[in-house]
């Protein structure tokens, strides 16, 4: 699909992302006279535009957006962790279409809490509400969604990883990443830098190796990682990823099926699952 270059284009981005939210606030399922409605459109624009951009119908994307879903795509998934990861980080993850250069923070300046590192920060819209994202010279180390838990917590959650850093607004800073990160930037690359502790690390990385679309359990990751015994603290890091979307901790669920929590709300973990849900079944490989 092509990029969100014009006025246009990127009105029809916000079109589709005000679509989404009203779709995960719905309680019931909404029809799609109703939902054009609200985007005041025909229902056949409206029906248009969305496939066009999500690459499947209203209707279709609600009922990923159903819990039981969550349960199908865990029956169904593929053993993507069977491969264990070796001692050490691999250097480079694949992750929905986009390839992550990444490396992490040494256990010296992770101690240090950030010391003599620069941060610039900035809000963004992205397909999940607003997202605050931020970054040092070596790539975006903090992605945080706000729709559930509002903007401030997101602040202090995010700056509060690293309280020495110095801290600068600066989205223009940032921006080139962010729209790669969802789909509409030209450069298909984004640089990341790892905030965590080295147990941290591997279970990151071990996120990283689940395809888009797919999804593991917090068991399979601690099996992954070397500690099949360690759920509890798999769960634990999981919770703790500084990088929500581009590390993906919205694929690991319970071993039952259950979503699970989420640090940034299940709301948003679900409307992450049925996007990513979308585009596979659509067989697209960017959000624009």
């Amino acid at each position: 699909m092509s990029q969100t270059d014009t006025p246009e284009d990127r009105y029809h981005y916000n079109v589709v992302r005000r679509a989404i939210d009203i779709l995960d606030a719905a309680e019931a399922p909404l029809p799609l006279e109703a939902l054009a409605a609200r985007m005041r459109m025909s229902p056949a624009h409206f029906q248009r535009l969305f496939s066009n951009w999500v690459g499947v119908s209203p209707k279709r994307y609600q009922q990923y957006l159903a819990l039981g879903h969550a349960r199908a795509l865990l029956r169904d998934r593929v053993p993507v962790l069977e491969a264990a990861h070796g001692a050490g980080l691999s250097g480079s993850g694949r992750l929905h279409d986009l390839f992550l250069r990444w490396e992490a923070m040494s256990p010296g300046d992770f101690a240090r809490g950030g010391a003599g590192v620069t941060i610039r920060w900035g809000w963004f819209d992205s397909p999940f509400g607003p997202v605050l994202a931020a970054g040092t010279a070596r790539g975006l180390c903090g992605m945080a969604f706000a729709a559930e838990v509002g903007t401030d917590a997101a602040f202090a959650d995010l700056t509060g990883r690293w309280p020495a850093a110095t801290l600068a607004e600066d989205p223009d800073a940032l921006r080139g990443w962010v729209d790669t990160a969802f789909g509409a930037g030209r450069d298909g690359a984004v640089p990341v830098f790892l905030i965590g502790a080295p147990f941290q690390i591997k279970v990151w990385e071990a996120l990283l190796a689940i395809p888009s679309g797919q999804v593991t359990t917090y068991g399979d990751i601690a099996t992954a990682i070397g500690n099949p015994r360690a759920m509890r603290a798999v769960g634990t890091a999981v919770g703790r990823n500084p990088l929500s979307w581009l590390i993906p901790c919205h694929r690991a669920l319970r071993k039952s099926g259950g979503l699970g929590g989420y640090h940034w709300g299940l709301p948003v973990k679900r409307a992450m699952l049925a996007w990513e849900s979308a585009r596979a079944e659509a067989g697209g490989n960017e959000f624009t």
